[in-house]
Order: structure tokens, then sequence, then C-alpha cells
């Protein structure tokens, strides 16, 4: 492998390493203000006032994290793809699907706003109609996030299993990884059925994620694209 590849790839792992802490708290942020509104009893009628809010928040989690999102796995694509070509699209294939589907759920979200000006100005007339519709968007946007974290999750167990497969990362790591991902993507699919698995079930895929983008900003991948003819 010529040197100019070996620079690009060390290029890429930086920036999937940037990119990943900037998906992560863009969405993260943006998740968090739209639950403390949608999470507060008869939360349409506070709406008008958190538009903005809102607009922003989806702003972070629509363009955002999209753009970024999509980007992680692209930027991948030519290192991983050397070393199993399956795999690495099958990652590819994943993470923009999963990408697509929580943009989706924003959207759902976002339809809150003129819902809620259909309230206002309809004078308190047909309340539990805009209330039952207010549910339903945020019901669908719940589990749009679970679906598309899922498939997030099943693109991270082959993303980690090709690490793992080449020792691109010390072992230890690479298993930290697998095993996050089997959590978080198991939790996921229990929330679509009704069972609440909590923060701490996607902490160790959460925290690997986070540990994963500092290793590429400062060593990368323990050099072993450099062992690729």
């Amino acid at each position: 492998m010529n040197a100019t590849n070996l620079t690009n790839f060390r290029l890429n792992e930086r920036l999937f390493g940037i990119f990943f802490i900037i998906t992560f708290l863009a969405y993260g942020t943006g998740s968090t203000l739209i639950n403390n509104i949608v999470t507060t009893p008869d939360f349409l009628n506070l709406v008008p006032e958190k538009s903005a809010t809102i607009i922003f928040a989806g702003l972070l989690m629509a363009v955002v994290h999209t753009a970024m999102n999509i980007a992680l796995p692209v930027l991948m694509l030519p290192i991983l793809k050397q070393y199993s070509p399956n795999l690495a699209y099958g990652y590819l294939g994943l993470g923009i699907a999963a990408t697509v589907i929580l943009a989706v759920g924003v959207v759902f979200l976002w339809l809150l706003l003129p819902l809620s000006d259909g309230l206002v100005k309809s004078g308190g007339v047909m309340t539990d109609y805009y209330q039952v519709t207010a549910s339903l968007l945020t019901r669908a946007g719940f589990m749009a996030y679970n679906m598309g974290m899922a498939l997030w999750g099943l693109g991270g167990l082959l993303f980690v299993s090709i690490l793992y497969r080449h020792k691109l990362l010390p072992r230890f790591v690479s298993i930290w990884g697998l095993v996050g991902y089997v959590i978080f993507t198991g939790g996921t699919l229990f929330e679509l059925f009704g069972f609440e698995y909590g923060l701490m079930m996607s902490a160790p895929g959460g925290l690997f994620e986070i540990f994963l983008s500092l290793w590429l900003i400062f060593k990368g991948f323990s050099g072993k694209s450099s062992n690729l003819t």
C-alpha cells in the first residue's frame, strides 16, 4: 500500500472519530430537548411557546446527525472493505437505513408544530382529537427511534466484528464493543415490545463509541492497514 493511501486512511480514521462525537452530541442534545417537552402532561399546549426549541432540536437530529451519521460508514468503507467487503457494505447499508428512519422520526415530532397551531386556532374545539393525534405522533417518533437504533446496533455488530477478527483494535476493546452493541440492540427491540430497558442498558455501547472515537482520533487502527497489499 502506498503512502498516499495510508495518509488518506489515517485522515478517514480521525474524521470518523470527530464525526462520531459530533453525532453523539447532536442527537443526544436534540432528543433531550424534545423529551423534556413531550414528557410533560398536556404537552401540546406547550408546543407553541417551545416551537424554537423543537425546531432547533429537530435540526440537530435531522440535519447535523443525519449528515454526520451517514458519513461514518462512508469514511470506514475504504478501510473495512479490504478486510471483509460483505460486512463493510452491510455496515454501510444498515447505517444509511438507520439514519433515514431516525430522520423520519424527527419529522413526526416536527408535525407537532402545525398540530398545536391547529389546536390554538380551533379555540379548544376537538381538544381530544388533537391530544390523541399528538400522542400518536410522539409514539411514531418513539417507534422510529427504536427501529433506527436497532438497525444501527446491528450495523455496529458488523463493524466491530471486522475490528475483532482482524485485530484492528486490542481484543478487549472489540469485545467491549460487541457486548455493548448486543445489549443496545436487544434493548431497543425490547422497547418496541413495551419493555423498558433504561439508560444503563445503552451505557456500554455508548461509552464504547466515545472511547473508539478518541482512540481513532489519537491512535488509529494499530497501523494494521499498513500491512495490506
